[in-house]
């Protein structure tokens, strides 16, 4: 993920980069002679971004299918691995067997979805009702091709540390914690209002940057960059307008600890109270245990998971995994595609990474539910549990062909500006200008 999931600043698209992405020709992979095994050996390629939780199933998959070698890649974050997905499919060669493709670049995706395999030529209608069903659609281009298998969604909660809230006078209990920002009604002004509390209580910040609680406030929107027919609905947009002015004024009230996002100075900032919210979707709880564990804190540094969130319901994120018409063996790819996503294996992924799944079995599976490494570290919070709760009311959101980038280079350095001292009204405007300058549609 990204702003996107695990994301950094992308690059630009250029009017003469997306031509290249459409025009390239796709040709179709054609797979092996005959199975794979022992006698016929195939390798296949993997591309994932991020912690997704995968690493361990690929020698258990090998085990599983003789003569299947798997050689994988992970790229660091999502916003990187989109340029070299942008990059490979563009020059026509590159691209691995099984590519991960995130939620916020399926615009991008589906502009050029006839450069992956439909999978219904591989069995996708018969397992099509293991995911929550607005996962498949978004998978699913006007054609009716499914050029993807869902892996994970992203329902947020609220991290905190208990440890801080003490200090500052704050309930501690996950269910008081949620209670205090408004329940079920949670807003964000509840939400800004206590962490003015909290700063004037402590002296520090309440969030570690603008950037990640933006990108939270629009996804919690029906429609948000783009409206559902396609179209840019960026200026003149109130709903948008609105939550800038709520970020704005927490930014203004010294709220956000201004840190660079995805560099907290190798976990420090988690560990030393330089803030003590922090949005998290499934997928950033395995980062938040990360960053703790680097700077050489443990389960003892007082990070809790709550069931609230404000504004309501919300996914920030979400992958897919594709077979690009570029594999030469799309059948065996496909195969592996499945077997990666499928209620095993994602009880596996969520374990190992906090990735919430998006199978329904999985979903219940006390695998998910129970106690485990991630709950632990989380002071025993059921975490499973918690981001079930938080995944209902969820709906998708139209993702543009840019959002991606709007959210990166558009709102990107208006957040940052934010938490630097400029006022709202100027960051706003200054994003709007440059947004007309990037000329997206």
């Amino acid at each position: 993920m990204k702003f996107s999931r695990h994301t950094r600043t992308a690059a630009a698209v250029a009017g003469a980069a997306a031509f290249a992405l459409l025009a390239v020709g796709c040709s179709t992979g054609a797979s092996s002679a005959e199975p794979a095994s022992s006698d016929n050996p195939v390798t296949l390629t993997v591309t994932t971004f991020g912690t997704m939780g995968l690493d361990d199933l690929y020698k258990q998959y090998e085990s599983e299918h003789p003569g299947i070698t798997i050689e994988a890649t992970n790229i660091d974050t999502g916003g990187n691995a989109l340029t070299d997905w942008k990059t490979k499919q563009a020059a026509g060669s590159g691209l691995a067997d099984v590519q991960a493709v995130e939620e916020g670049w399926l615009g991008q995706v589906m502009a050029v979805s006839d450069a992956f395999t439909d999978l219904g030529q591989h069995g996708a209608a018969d397992i099509k009702d293991r995911w929550v069903s607005w996962k498949m659609d978004q998978a699913t281009d006007p054609e009716g091709r499914v050029i993807g298998y869902g892996t994970d969604i992203g329902p947020v909660g609220l991290c905190y540390n208990k440890d801080l809230f003490k200090e500052a006078g704050l309930p501690t209990d996950r269910a008081e914690v949620a209670s205090l920002l408004g329940g079920d009604n949670s807003t964000w002004a509840d939400y800004f209002e206590t962490g003015k509390k909290y700063k004037e209580a402590t002296g520090k910040a309440w969030y570690d940057q603008s950037g990640f609680v933006w990108n939270s406030m629009v996804n919690q929107l029906p429609e948000g960059y783009y409206r559902a027919d396609g179209t840019l609905d960026v200026e003149g947009n109130a709903a948008l307008a609105e939550r800038w002015g709520e970020l704005a004024g927490g930014a203004a009230a010294g709220l956000s600890a201004g840190q660079t996002q995805w560099d907290w100075g190798k976990g420090k900032a988690f560990v030393d109270g330089s803030f003590a919210t922090f949005v998290c979707p499934g997928w950033m709880l395995g980062v938040v245990q990360g960053q703790v564990e680097a700077a050489g804190g443990n389960a003892d540094s007082g990070w809790d998971f709550a069931d609230v969130f404000p504004g309501g319901a919300t996914n920030w994120g979400g992958t897919f995994l594709t077979v690009p018409t570029q594999s030469k063996h799309p059948a065996e790819a496909a195969e592996l595609a499945a077997w990666l996503t499928d209620a095993k294996a994602q009880v596996a992924a969520f374990q190992a990474a906090g990735t919430f799944p998006s199978v329904t079995a999985a979903q219940g599976d006390p695998g998910v539910t129970g106690s485990n490494a991630l709950s632990k570290f989380f002071n025993d919070a059921p975490v499973g549990e918690i981001l079930a709760s938080r995944a209902e009311g969820v709906k998708a959101q139209y993702k543009g062909p840019n959002d991606s980038v709007i959210q990166e280079q558009v709102f990107g350095p208006a957040t940052i500006a934010l938490d630097k001292g400029t006022d709202g009204t100027t960051a706003w405007n200054d994003a709007l200008a440059t947004l007309k300058n990037l000329d997206l549609k």
